[in-house]
């Protein structure tokens, strides 16, 4: 117990203040974890510690691209990756309300009024004569994540998730367990991640854990 106390106050200096070359964590994904939606910062409260440092390993390794990331798991040595890790994972997960989704620029071409019906329905049932499981057949009902391989969908932010969607079409991102999120994101159309994205990113997150 003691070890583990004090591998999460590890974890929560890095996330506060950063390590050495490493920026404090909290500068892009909100002092508790919360991440910050209108910046494509991801929430990392509750999210599971082996799955957060398996990403952080990715982005060292260079299988997994970010310009932002890479050089900061790069700055923090292995036992730094797994005690912010570990900590983050040991954050309660913050109650949100029901999105509202911000207004397509005007320059955005018009998105079909069928939109919110095609991410919910891909989410909640897929497209079998594709081939193309629902979201929640690994991620849960409601997308609220399944043990250390299937995060958390809802409390992320719609930029976030459709980036990752187009990371995994086009190779910049890890395909994850037995490959299925890249032949998953493959099968959807550019209108189709947005339509996906946009659904968890309006569903309320419930607090606690």
């Amino acid at each position: 117990m003691a070890l583990s106390a004090n591998s999460h106050a590890d974890g929560a200096a890095i996330a506060k203040a950063g390590a050495g070359a490493a920026p404090a964590c909290q500068t892009c994904h909100g002092a508790a974890g919360e991440g910050v939606p209108q910046g494509g910062f991801p929430r990392l409260a509750g999210l599971g510690a082996s799955y957060m440092q398996r990403q952080l390993d990715a982005f060292v390794a260079g299988t997994r691209v970010s310009s932002v990331m890479m050089p900061i798991a790069k700055a923090l040595a292995v036992v730094d990756r797994a005690e912010v890790s570990a900590y983050y994972a040991a954050l309660p997960v913050q109650a949100v309300p029901a999105a509202v989704l911000p207004a397509a620029p005007a320059s955005a071409p018009a998105v079909a009024p069928a939109s919110a019906r095609v991410g919910a329905t891909l989410a909640i049932r897929g497209r079998w004569a594709d081939k193309l499981p629902s979201c929640e057949q690994c991620h849960g009902p409601g997308g609220r994540g399944v043990g250390s391989d299937f995060p958390a969908l809802t409390g992320q932010g719609a930029t976030y998730l459709a980036n990752q969607l187009m990371a995994w079409k086009t190779g910049a991102r890890p395909p994850g367990p037995l490959g299925l999120m890249a032949a998953v994101a493959k099968k959807l159309s550019d209108a189709e991640v947005r339509a996906v994205a946009d659904h968890y990113a309006s569903l309320p997150v419930r607090g606690a854990r």
